[in-house]
């Protein structure tokens, strides 16, 4: 059963109030009734993989997705990402990957897993944790949206300079809750494949989240995936 205490350690002094409170309790009661009655992705302990994988003082960029893969097999707990298996690739990774090869150069991999960009201090979060298989945007509106928006104010409010990539007229309206006088905020097309020929191609978000991260005196992100 999800609880309170599957969320990372690192992210508890955060994020950790949000856990005690009503909404909180009610959305993982719904979860779990979720969980009886049909297929509920990602699997339960790959929930807060983004947060696992990119503790929060380590955090340098957020990208931000809408809600998991609905598809059987694709979720693991990272926006955009797919697990290592997963063939085709699905549409909105191949043209960021396409972006990729255009913009910094690399080679574009084989598979779908972004595993290795989440290491490296890119949070990867979906507003929304989990969906019924097959019913996209299922558990929308069920109070995930409340509490990655405490994720997102937790990391605007900190002291460490983060990028936030908002990509998409959904993920744009969360832009206001950033503080830019002290982070850089890239709003841009989102790279599906019904947007991404309007703005997407071209728009080089590699080399502009490198630029930033220099600037603010950070390693810059290795965005070449390794196979695996």
């Amino acid at each position: 059963m999800l609880t309170g205490d599957s969320l990372p350690h690192s992210w508890r002094s955060a994020v950790g109030e949000e856990l005690d409170k009503p909404y909180f309790h009610k959305l993982l009661d719904f979860v779990e009734d979720e969980r009886a009655e049909a297929t509920i992705l990602p699997p339960e302990d790959e929930v807060f993989q983004a947060l696992e994988l990119t503790p929060y003082d380590q955090v340098k960029v957020v990208i931000l997705g809408q809600d998991p893969y609905p598809t059987p097999g694709f979720a693991h707990g990272l926006a955009f990402s797919v697990k290592p298996e997963v063939r085709p690739i699905p549409r909105s990774l191949q043209n960021m990957y396409q972006e990729l090869v255009d913009d910094v150069g690399a080679r574009a991999p084989s598979h779908g897993n972004l595993t290795y960009w989440a290491q490296q201090g890119v949070l990867l979060l979906n507003a929304v944790l989990t969906v019924r298989e097959r019913k996209p945007n299922s558990h929308k509106n069920k109070g995930w949206e409340q509490f990655t928006t405490a994720v997102l104010k937790s990391l605007s409010d900190g002291y460490r300079p983060i990028v936030f990539v908002f990509w998409g007229g959904f993920a744009k309206k969360l832009a206001r809750l950033i503080d830019t006088q002290i982070h850089e905020v890239i709003i841009g097309t989102h790279p599906s494949p019904l947007s991404a020929r309007n703005g997407f191609f071209g728009s080089k978000p590699y080399s502009t989240i490198n630029e930033k991260l220099r600037a603010f005196g950070h390693t810059p992100i290795d965005w070449e995936l390794p196979e695996i």
